[in-house]
């Protein structure tokens, strides 16, 4: 068991919503559907799955942008499941948030520079001097020109934007900050710039990361750990190497079977069969097993319990000892 210090203390958190069918009736959409979880002061955990299972939710929910429907959140020691007014907003100076698409989370309408000051006139920080000074610093740890501070987003190229939503995050000192697939949306050959932007600045601010991402190859070069989600449930949970080389889970496997291979062995494919089940209507026993290659009885009738499978790994399925 590690020393380190937990900052994020996820306890059966639960995010569900009433989402309109036809003929105006209603039914409920299992977003997050019980999640543990765990992450430590300073590092970088990682979050993979397909488009849908929960992941951007589950960083939403932390960050208390939707109420929760069940479950508890402890942040830094303190219970920030049902802060409201003034506490909530205080909390929200110590977690922020790295969005997706930084051309969809930029005001058009306003300059780099009033973009940059809008965290410190929110919570009334500093002196006017004191802000334009603070601004030119998030300029300078971002590797971001000052000459942008004048311009609209729509004057700047993907890979500048997203180092403006990097430094609005950082404007506040937070401990957390949440990568919601922060470099999806960039080329190839900004994508590596950002990230070893964002692993310079944990080094420098000992920040914490839980970065959001579909792809495999990024998560295991900067986390130290990674969970898979399917469905609303973290099905495995592991460090990054021995997850991405002894996956226990055939989700993990079928996702890592699809990660191309440099100058290795490909993997063994794994095909999935069928759709990802709707979230209004998940599957009984196991979420899984209307996909599994190795689905038994016991897996359509009963949930699998997440267990520690070997020391620091965690996986829920029944038919572990099968394949593993």
């Amino acid at each position: 068991m590690s020393d380190s210090k937990i900052l994020v203390e996820m306890q059966g958190v639960k995010q569900h919503f009433t989402v309109k069918k036809s003929r105006g009736q209603k039914a409920t959409l299992y977003a997050v559907d019980g999640v543990d979880l765990t992450i430590e002061q300073g590092e970088t955990f990682g979050l993979v799955g397909e488009s849908g299972c929960g992941k951007s939710t589950l960083g939403k929910t932390l960050l208390r942008l939707y109420p929760l429907t069940a479950g508890k959140i402890i942040f830094d020691g303190k219970d920030i499941s049902t802060l409201k007014g003034k506490e909530l907003t205080q909390f929200r100076c110590q977690a922020q948030m790295i969005f997706q698409d930084p051309s969809s989370c930029l005001n058009p309408r306003r300059k780099i520079r009033d973009i940059l000051l809008e965290p410190y006139r929110i919570h009334n920080l500093y002196t006017s001097q004191e802000r334009e000074e603070k601004v030119l610093e998030l300029c300078d740890m971002v590797g971001l020109s000052h000459i942008y501070l004048d311009r609209y987003p729509h004057e700047m190229s993907g890979g500048q934007k997203q180092r403006v939503g990097i430094a609005r995050s950082l404007a506040l000192h937070p401990k957390l900050i949440i990568c919601d697939e922060p470099v999806s949306a960039l080329d190839v050959s900004i994508q590596a710039q950002v990230i070893n932007l964002l692993q310079d600045l944990q080094e420098k601010l000992d920040l914490t990361y839980l970065f959001i991402s579909h792809n495999l190859s990024v998560v295991e070069h900067c986390c130290r750990r990674i969970g898979v989600m399917y469905l609303g449930h973290i099905v495995e949970l592991a460090p990054a190497g021995t997850l991405c080389q002894h996956p226990l889970h055939p989700y993990t496997q079928a996702l890592l079977s699809a990660v191309p291979t440099i100058g290795e062995s490909p993997r063994e494919k794994v095909v999935l069969t069928g759709d990802l089940p709707s979230p209004v209507s998940p599957p009984s026993g196991c979420p899984f097993h209307t996909r599994c290659p190795y689905a038994s009885e016991v897996c359509r009738i009963q949930r699998p319990e997440f267990a520690e499978a070997a020391p620091g790994h965690w996986v829920a399925c029944h038919q572990v000892k099968q394949f593993s």
